[in-house]
């Protein structure tokens, strides 16, 4: 499934229940002017193969991932985020100046938000489902 990711596009996996993940995912897409982005919740099918293959523990990285099938890289937490800021259209390319920000700054920062994020903002029973008009952007 995983080659089955077309190379001219990024897939980001998120936590479907999360209510804030959801809203970035939106938001992504909102700004996401060139279309160079996927989506696929953590949970489902290419989430987990993704997960397994490149050993992830989903207990220290449980909310964002980047996979660049181009590169067959994938990047987590600040990294991925800062990365997809900086592919959206302005201002959201700015984020990038915090890559000068050491990494265990900026993850120190990715993980207080992330284990404070169903607090914060609220958890759903369920993955969100993908209205029709965005249905070609996701993965299941």
């Amino acid at each position: 499934m995983i080659a089955s990711i077309p190379k001219s596009k990024q897939l980001i996996l998120f936590d479907g229940v999360c209510n804030l993940c959801n809203s970035s995912v939106l938001y992504v897409i909102k700004n996401d002017t060139k279309n160079q982005f996927l989506f696929a919740p953590l949970q489902s099918e290419i989430g987990q193969e993704i997960i397994n293959a490149f050993n992830i523990d989903v207990l220290q990285t449980d909310s964002i991932l980047l996979f660049d099938p181009k590169a067959h890289r994938i990047y987590s937490k600040s990294t991925a985020a800062l990365r997809i800021a900086k592919q959206l259209k302005f201002p959201n390319t700015l984020m990038s100046i915090f890559f000068i920000v050491p990494t265990g700054i900026r993850n120190w920062i990715y993980d207080f938000i992330a284990r404070n994020r169903y607090k914060w903002f609220g958890k759903k029973d369920a993955c969100m489902i993908p209205t029709p008009e965005l249905q070609a952007k996701f993965m299941a």
